[in-house]
């Protein structure tokens, strides 16, 4: 379980790190209130779990970044928003971001770059010497290399969260999200996350499509 205390001070200091006007209000509650948003009942996998992982996963992959902290903030925001059923999760998060950051002393360049980022991990497509998007979008789907037994209980939070969708039609889109991940060049852009992980995702995202096709 996530070390909530620990996800605050990670929060302060990230934000301490990038913003612009001194005095701005008491940062820990924006931390309390993304906190919140992540430990909503509907989330299974999107939780603070998660949030915690992708963080860790930043900070893997910092010397990769234009600007880590800029991502660990996009991090944060990513799935801030989350309700399964919808399919602007990502733009609501963003509009969120774009709300909070200039209150909590970030400029409005830097509240655009992390805007921008969340949107980005709607699709995950990060263009050529996107260093940020590169960074957030690898940490995000880290997941899908994990040990076997780790990436099972991934794949069953995921049906939780999608607990209103029938088999057969869960099957199906699922099936599609395995093929399109399957079908990208590369599912990591970094070169950690090439080397160290796309391999395992690929097999992990292969024994997961088959297992939904013999279903």
């Amino acid at each position: 379980m996530a070390d909530t205390e620990d996800l605050r001070n990670r929060w302060y200091g990230a934000l301490l790190a990038v913003r612009e006007d001194p005095c701005f209000p008491d940062p820990y509650r924006y931390a309390d209130n993304l906190l919140a948003r992540w430990s909503e009942p509907q989330r299974r996998y999107h939780t603070v779990d998660h949030l915690a992982a992708v963080l860790r996963h930043v900070d893997t992959l910092e010397q990769h970044a234009d600007d880590a902290d800029l991502v660990r903030l996009a991090a944060w925001f990513h799935d801030a928003v989350y309700l399964p059923e919808r399919s602007t999760n990502e733009e609501r998060s963003a509009r969120l971001a774009e709300r909070a950051l200039p209150e909590a002393g970030l400029s409005l360049k830097d509240t655009n770059e992390v805007a921008r980022l969340v949107r980005l991990t709607k699709t995950h497509a990060v263009q050529d010497g996107d260093s940020n998007g590169m960074v957030l979008c690898d940490a995000d789907l880290a997941i899908l290399a994990s040990p076997p037994d780790a990436y099972t209980a991934y794949t069953a939070a995921v049906r939780e969260e999608y607990g209103f969708v029938p088999d057969d039609a869960f099957r199906t889109g699922r099936a599609d999200v395995l093929r399109h991940l399957l079908g990208l060049p590369r599912l990591f852009r970094t070169p950690y996350g090439e080397r160290e992980w796309e391999a395992a995702a690929r097999r992990n995202v292969s024994a997961e499509l088959e297992r939904l096709e013999r279903a």
